[in-house]
């Protein structure tokens, strides 16, 4: 490489550095609907209802986004979170205090309402029902990675509590020192059915939803109406019918009043058939009425390789000393051989969605070329299979973890120099974010919220064509870069000077939940007496 091209990519490098650095002025989008960035509104009460919490259970990245923006908007809104007693809720630490009894409905059971304080004054409530949710395995699937037969009545139950608790109603004896919620935030489909809930039985609450992965939408048969008390009127096109199936995901997008995703790419990715996954004409209708936006996720403060408490060896940015203390660590933690080359990694889920197959392709040259591979995550067993073969293969140069493990994981974000993902789609990701933060620059298929996160030589590498050949001499640029010391850290520096922040996301959030509240007039909450 030449030393012009060099200095012309570190003068890129260092502005990008000093411009991801600065905040955006929010007061004006605030003030335009009303809200003042710095003064104290009413503390209006949203439910964020979630099947996942990082503080309990994650599977994805929806358990960090449920145990972060809820407290992150805590300044802003009284903001409470609903979510299923998993087994690892009922053991945790935390005491959970009952204070409702919840009817059912059809085939969903009763269910007690318990409640539960965590850190940072956020409040949880539990919907304790042991036959759907005291088990082993995951929240969706069992120990065999088999999906639980009983997940529509298991969320259904849950969309249904959050109706219950929106609504008041003679039937539910739901009062917690007098508190309701003026707007359901929902996610994913294993909530979609509670904005249905609500309108079926002419109750106006308004109801965010947000689409955090369009490809898993909760689909069952036509018999499931009668079993989750939904009316047959609401079974059309224009309703919840999917191809002659119910879908949850659909009657969130169909029954709420705004619906987001978590990118802005992702959010015109949906509109087309690439990505819509069968849903792409209710979007596009939805994004031409305005009803359809993206907003980006951030990641927390405990991300950062100065004070994580998991690391080999704090460090910050321009300890490269710091930094290869804990590349050595990961070398040692999957006993691969000493070695002065890249050390490459994958932090996944195993799916097809990920791109695994390209980078179970790819890691033979990278071994090759003088690199290493790790790679930790669970999910298909044909998957998993070809990455212990890979490791066989390749004893020294490929290490392998299946399963998940959090300590572990940071620990690879904060050795590995290169983070792997060929992702066929990404909605946002949240690992090249804490790549970045860490000092490794993730290689990746520009789509999604990767498309949004990453600059393309600057602060990771970008490939354009889903191929392997394209993802291949991605990979070959980021050789090429290693071997150049000066550019190569320039890259790191810019890639650790970001802040995807919480409160950045916040301030749309609160333009949004103003926008539906205000005009609905659910700040002094109009009670209604339904039965549901």
């Amino acid at each position: 490489m030449s030393q012009s091209a060099v200095d012309a990519t570190l003068a890129h490098a260092t502005h990008a550095t000093k411009a991801t650095t600065s905040v955006s002025p929010v007061s004006a989008s605030l003030a335009h609907h009303g809200v003042s960035a710095g003064q104290s509104e009413p503390a209006d009460p949203i439910l964020f209802v979630t099947s996942e919490l990082a503080d309990f259970v994650k599977v994805g990245g929806l358990g960090d986004v449920s145990a972060a923006l809820p407290r992150a908007l805590l300044n802003h809104y009284d903001m409470r979170v609903l979510m299923p007693a998993y087994r690892e809720v009922l053991e945790s630490i935390w005491p959970v205090h009952v204070i409702a009894r919840l009817p059912g409905l059809a085939d969903i059971p009763a269910c007690d309402l318990g409640r539960i304080e965590l850190p940072e004054g956020l409040t949880v409530y539990v919907l304790i029902c042991p036959e759907l949710y005291d088990r082993p395995g995951s929240p969706y699937l069992d120990e065999q990675g088999q999906e639980w037969e009983d997940n529509a009545i298991r969320f259904a139950r849950l969309s249904l509590a959050a109706a219950q608790m929106a609504m008041v109603t003679p039937e539910v004896r739901f009062d917690d020192q007098g508190w309701h919620p003026d707007l359901l935030h929902l996610h994913d489909w294993q909530t979609g059915l509670a904005a249905g809930y609500l309108r079926w039985n002419n109750d106006d609450t308004p109801c965010v939803y947000t689409i955090h992965n369009l490809a898993y939408q909760g689909l069952y048969g036509p018999e499931y109406l009668s079993r989750l008390g939904i009316p047959d009127s609401a079974f059309n096109t224009k309703g919840l019918e999917f191809y002659d199936r119910l879908s949850f995901m659909k009657a969130g997008i169909v029954y709420s009043n705004h619906i987001t995703t978590v990118s802005e790419t992702y959010a015109r990715e949906i509109t087309t058939p690439a990505f819509g996954c069968g849903l792409e004409g209710l979007l596009s209708d939805c994004a031409g009425k305005k009803r359809l936006s993206g907003i980006a996720n951030g990641i927390d403060d405990s991300w950062d390789p100065q004070t994580d408490a998991y690391l080999a060896c704090a460090f910050a940015t321009n300890d490269w000393a710091g930094k290869r203390a804990n590349t050595a660590h990961v070398r040692r933690m999957f006993r691969l051989a000493v070695s002065h080359g890249p050390l490459f990694a994958v932090v996944s889920r195993l799916v097809h969605q990920k791109g695994l197959d390209l980078t179970i392709a790819a890691a033979e040259s990278i071994v090759r070329a003088g690199g290493q591979l790790v790679v930790i995550g669970c999910g298909e067993p044909a998957i998993e299979n070809a990455l212990r073969n890979l490791e066989a293969r390749f004893p020294g140069a490929i290490g392998v973890h299946i399963g998940f493990s959090e300590r572990e994981a940071r620990c690879i974000f904060a050795g590995s120099d290169y983070l792997l993902m060929p992702s066929r789609f990404e909605p946002c990701g949240l690992s090249q974010m804490y790549a970045q933060r860490f000092g490794s620059l993730p290689i990746a298929h520009r789509t999604g919220g990767l498309a949004d996160t990453i600059e393309d030589g600057v602060t990771g590498f970008l490939f354009d064509e889903l191929s392997q050949q394209d993802f291949q001499k991605a990979i070959d640029r980021a050789f090429r870069i290693f071997g150049c010391t000066e550019l190569f850290y320039a890259m790191r520096r810019a890639a650790m000077a970001i802040h995807y922040q919480w409160r950045l996301s916040v301030t749309p959030y609160r333009r949004l939940y103003h926008q539906l509240m205000v005009p609905a007039g659910v700040t002094t909450h109009s009670l209604r007496h339904v039965s549901i």
